[in-house]
């Protein structure tokens, strides 16, 4: 694989943001600091892949790094004195600048405690080998590679290696990040690191609710996510978030429907949905509650599981049109959709499409005051009228205002003795 020379890696970032870094690198070897860009966009300037996360470490203190870099352009600067960390931002891109610092885990799945420390620790409490190199931005060694652990060397070789044996002990969210970064660069996970993967999968239930939805959500929001949750389920990942999930044929191929045909904002609701769509309403439960999904969301998948509930029927011959609306008004349009799309039935999908395009906008022309100036009575009788009335209009046997009254007229005129 070819690599670009690392003394010309800012070749590939913009004019801007190269001018930024090598100023920053000046004022950190003023100050006595050593600055580094860190992480994955030194592994993507390797590949000659786009990168827009631009961290960067100091020896030193960040912060004062930070703020005489702001006063010296037209930066807008958030600090956080606490973390020592700050965030420069810039029209086009953003820097995050930390101080270097070393970890410590009081126990499995725990948040780690941090100190200061040097490069070299640094890049030790990283999560694998090729996002634990450092490109060094101070003038006397501009562009020097520093890589102790022998990141480029994986680069080359396309393989996904932890720094320790005790990594997916110390976090088990790392799990999930082999398998994405596995599947986004096409590379494999080092045969060692497999079997320290395997070994460790008990160790995802020490993670809280909100760090694996994170971790989830971040696969969701890979370019082919079902790739990333087929090779999960095959190593028996997927199945600590719920035994009964499966990302095989079938979820790739409403994957790629979905990709074609739904608005990207949604698309991380849809392939959840879709993927929990084949769970019963109790599975679904115990799923939503494992992840800890936001209200709004939970909304949705619960709608699509209970939706797909209702396929016999919506299947059955000779379905009205108001008996479609009955079955379906109550959930959400969005779940609707992604039922549509979750069906292999063309009579089903058929039918949620023609409530969706349709039977949802019909309105009855005739509101209670008119009702009552036909005469119906106030009270109960009024919402029995308004609700046979939107029958009938969903059943295309009223069409207009004047059938409406008409069709109130005869009601009432039946029940008169």
């Amino acid at each position: 694989m070819p690599f670009t020379r690392i003394n010309d890696f800012d070749r590939r970032l913009s004019p801007s943001l190269s001018a930024i870094v090598r100023l920053a690198g000046a004022r950190a070897q003023q100050l006595g600091f050593r600055l580094y860009l860190v992480g994955g966009i030194v592994r993507d300037l390797l590949l000659g892949r786009s990168n827009l996360d631009i961290d960067l470490t100091v020896e030193g203190d960040a912060l004062a790094l930070a703020q005489s870099l702001a006063h010296n352009t037209d930066a807008r600067l958030t600090s956080h004195r606490h973390f020592g960390t700050a965030r420069l931002k810039y029209p086009g891109f953003i820097l995050d600048m930390a101080m270097a610092r070393k970890e410590m885990y009081p126990h499995p799945g725990a948040l780690p405690t941090v100190r200061s420390g040097g490069i070299k620790e640094d890049l030790f409490r990283r999560d694998f080998t090729v996002n634990a190199m450092a490109v060094s931005l101070n003038p006397d060694s501009y562009g020097a590679l520093i890589d102790p652990y022998g990141g480029k060397s994986d680069l080359e070789a396309g393989a996904i290696r932890v720094l320790h044996p005790g990594s997916f002990i110390d976090d088990a969210t790392r799990i999930w990040r082999a398998i994405r970064y596995e599947q986004r660069l096409g590379f494999h996970i080092e045969r060692t690191t497999l079997r320290q993967l395997r070994r460790s999968l008990a160790m995802l239930d020490t993670i809280s609710a909100d760090r694996l939805r994170r971790e989830f959500e971040r696969a969701l929001d890979e370019e082919t996510p079902d790739k990333v949750l087929r090779r999960a389920w095959r190593l028996g990942v997927l199945q600590k978030l719920h035994p009964s999930l499966r990302a095989d044929r079938w979820l790739s191929t409403k994957y790629r429907l979905a990709r074609n045909t739904a608005v990207p904002p949604l698309l991380r609701t849809i392939y959840t949905a879709l993927l929990v769509s084949r769970l019963n309403p109790g599975e679904c439960e115990a799923f939503l509650s494992r992840l800890n999904f936001p209200s709004h969301t939970a909304r949705i998948v619960r709608d699509t599981v209970r939706l797909r509930q209702l396929s016999i029927e919506l299947r059955a011959p000779r379905l009205k049109p108001s008996r479609i609306y009955k079955l379906v008004n109550d959930y959400d349009g969005v779940a609707v959709n992604i039922a549509a799309l979750a069906t292999n039935s063309s009579t089903e999908r058929n039918r949620l499409r023609l409530y969706l395009d349709r039977l949802r906008h019909i309105q009855v022309s005739l509101g209670g005051r008119d009702l009552q100036m036909l005469g119906v009575p106030a009270g109960p009788p009024v919402g029995l009228v308004l609700r046979k009335l939107l029958t009938a209009r969903l059943d295309g046997k009223l069409k207009s205002r004047k059938d409406e009254e008409d069709f109130v007229r005869r009601y009432f005129a039946k029940l008169t003795p």
